[in-house]
């Protein structure tokens, strides 16, 4: 990518980061870290790979994108609004009784963008799998791609899903883990022995790399589709760190639940150098 393309990636990034901030103070929204790690993964997403056209929201040829990690949802709704899928005041109602826009992705014939609902954890690369065996089935090209959470991959659904998909030669399929290494209550790899992941979704037959997800340039370049012929799917394991781009929010579990009061959304938007 060119430099002025990747400064315009960063901008988009600390955008919706601090679009995010201000989106919890003002409704009392969780999950923020789980929100600001997968940040440059989606302006990455919607800013440079996914081939998708805001005024044909249902085209059937349009890639997918599936929120597997549902609870980021924020995210979600405010990087949607920055591509254009409907206007950002729609998001003044967010959290507001009867309003789609709530902690998990709705069903997406209540919001255009939105490809499946999501929240239970594991259940968002079953669904992409199946989208994307449709897609064959059709004779359709289009892309599929989930964003999983480090601490979603303690499903077993998870694993059934990715041993099918290989077995099926899905290599239309990207997923994209949010490798943080926190979850709820504690460090992912206390919890359950994630680690080696890269090399757990090899074993599993995927095409398999590391990247900084943090590192827009290298995001891009794995992102980006290529024809392998291998038949085999796509895993990217995307090294991240919970609550990035605030640094009183950096690597503290805390803000997995926190809301931040009016003056750290004022420090936030500093340091991500967004004017109010």
């Amino acid at each position: 990518m060119m430099a002025a393309d990747l400064e315009q990636l960063d901008l988009q990034a600390r955008t919706l980061r601090a679009r995010l901030v201000a989106n919890s103070h003002r409704t009392g929204t969780p999950h923020l870290g789980s929100c600001l790690s997968c940040a440059d993964i989606l302006a990455a997403l919607y800013f440079h790979v996914l081939k998708i056209d805001p005024k044909a929201p249902r085209d059937p040829e349009r890639d997918r994108f599936v929120l597997s990690k549902g609870h980021a949802a924020p995210a979600l709704f405010q990087i949607l609004a920055m591509k254009g899928f409907y206007p950002e005041e729609w998001l003044d109602h967010y959290g507001e009784d009867g309003s789609v826009f709530a902690e998990h992705p709705p069903i997406p014939e209540k919001l255009a963008g939105v490809e499946a609902a999501t929240g239970s954890l594991g259940h968002g690369l079953p669904l992409a799998l199946g989208m994307a065996l449709s897609a064959r089935i059709l004779g359709r090209n289009h892309r599929v791609y989930a964003l999983l959470g480090d601490g979603e991959c303690n499903e077993g659904s998870v694993w059934e899903a990715a041993l099918f998909a290989p077995a099926q030669k899905l290599d239309r399929v990207t997923v994209i883990v949010d490798y943080n290494k926190w979850q709820a209550t504690g460090r992912s790899d206390e919890i359950t022995a994630l680690g080696p992941l890269v090399d757990k979704w090899r074993a599993f037959g995927w095409d398999a790399v590391e990247v900084d997800g943090h590192d827009l340039g290298a995001l891009t370049a794995a992102l980006t589709p290529r024809e392998t012929g291998s038949g085999r799917p796509r895993a990217i394991i995307a090294h991240t760190v919970k609550g990035r781009g605030v640094s009183f929010m950096e690597d503290d579990n805390n803000w997995h639940y926190r809301i931040p009061n009016a003056e750290e959304v004022a420090a936030a938007r500093t340091e991500l150098r967004i004017p109010a």
